[in-house]
Formats: structure tokens, sequence, C-alpha cells
């Protein structure tokens, strides 16, 4: 991962299984899916693992992170496609936020835009009105 955060090998938990999908006959014999497990408060530092905690609130059992892959034939390139898949969630995790939108008030020409636009749409329907008729 890059921002200097590194998952020793020792923390990551591989699983294999069945998986569905394309292969015919080989998907029934080869354990080609591939889940990698981490537990979160191993792998993070104290300062990172809050905002990691709140950020993947959805996906993790008991502080484990786990994905999986099983788009592939092969079991290397599901285990390539599970661990990038985690490098990802862990750096969107880990991310800082982003800085706060500063508030700015609309231009001059914006106003007389939309004050025009205004004007415009009022005219239309003031042209669709009935009108007396004039004696």
């Amino acid at each position: 991962m890059n921002s200097g955060l590194v998952v020793p090998e020792a923390e990551l938990g591989w699983r294999f299984s069945r998986s569905s999908g394309p292969g015919g006959q080989h998907v029934n014999t080869s354990d080609s899916r591939a889940e990698l497990s981490i537990v979160l408060g191993r792998v993070l530092p104290p300062h990172l693992l809050a905002r990691a905690r709140e950020r993947l609130a959805g996906r993790l059992v008991d502080d484990v992170l786990t994905v999986a892959a099983s788009e592939h034939r092969s079991q290397l390139q599901n285990r390539e496609a599970a661990a990038d898949r985690m490098a990802q969630l862990l750096r969107e995790a880990v991310a800082p936020p982003p800085a706060p939108r500063r508030p700015t008030r609309p231009t001059r020409g914006s106003k007389e835009r939309r004050l025009q636009v205004k004007r415009q749409r009022s005219d239309l329907k003031r042209g669709r009105q009935a009108r007396p008729p004039e004696d």
C-alpha cells in the first residue's frame, strides 16, 4: 500500500473455496475463489484505526475485514484481485478527510442570469393567461 502503511504477510488470512462462474468442469474441482481477511487492530496504528473502523463499519465483523475474489479461473489471479481490492479499501479508509468547503457568494453575473430566467418564465406564464375582452 502507499501512504507508508505496510501490512505484514503474517497478518493476511487466506481462505480458498470452489468458485461459481466461468470454468466449466474446472470450477467443480479447483479451489479458485480467494478470500482475504485482516484484523484491523493488528495492522493499523491507533490514529488510523478509529477512522478506518468508522468508514468500514458496514463491512467489519468483529474488527475483521474480509474481501473475496472469484472473477478469474485461476487462484493466483483471484489472490491478486483480492489483495488489490483490500489495498484499495484500506487506502480509502485511512485517507484524511477532505478539506472543508469554503462558502462563497454568488457572482453578480450569476445573480443577473438567474433573474433573467425568472423574468422569461414569468413572461411566458403571463402570455398563457386568458385576458378579458377589451371594449
